[in-house]
């Protein structure tokens, strides 16, 4: 999001997104790293270089940070659900799993890095956060 709001300002610093998000430098290299292995921001050398998003804010959801920097957005023991089987009464955990996926990609699917930078949530996504349970802790 530090990039998205500095984005017509040039390339940014990882020392300036350090300081203003309060980062460790190291910890927010290694993630910038794996955001440009993703595709997600692009880097230049030198004395005017530093990090900019790859493409515009609008059209980079959160899914595409989550799996640049985490992988698959949701998985089973270290699988995605697709690649797991399940036999006799466990039969209905794989539907199960697959559901949750594609309601967790359907909300980071549907959130842009624009969005977040504005401020401003889809009304979907604000009208999950805004139901009480939504803050409970089970």
């Amino acid at each position: 999001m530090e990039l998205a709001v500095r984005q017509g300002e040039g390339p940014v610093k990882a020392e300036t997104v350090a300081t203003a998000q309060d980062i460790p430098h190291k910890f927010l290299e290694g993630i910038l790293g794996d955001l440009r292995r993703g595709g997600v921001v692009d880097s230049r050398r030198g004395g005017g270089g530093g990090y900019r998003l790859a493409r515009e804010a609008a059209e980079i959801t959160v899914a595409d940070v989550i799996r640049a920097v985490d992988g698959p957005i949701v998985s089973v023991r270290g699988e995605r659900p697709t690649g797991l089987a399940y036999t006799g009464t466990a039969e209905p955990l794989l539907p199960l799993w697959i559901a949750l996926r594609a309601n967790v990609r359907r909300i980071l699917e549907g959130v842009t890095v624009a969005d977040l930078a504005a401020g401003e949530l889809p009304d979907a996504v604000e009208r999950l956060a805004a139901e009480p349970a939504a803050w409970e802790n089970p």
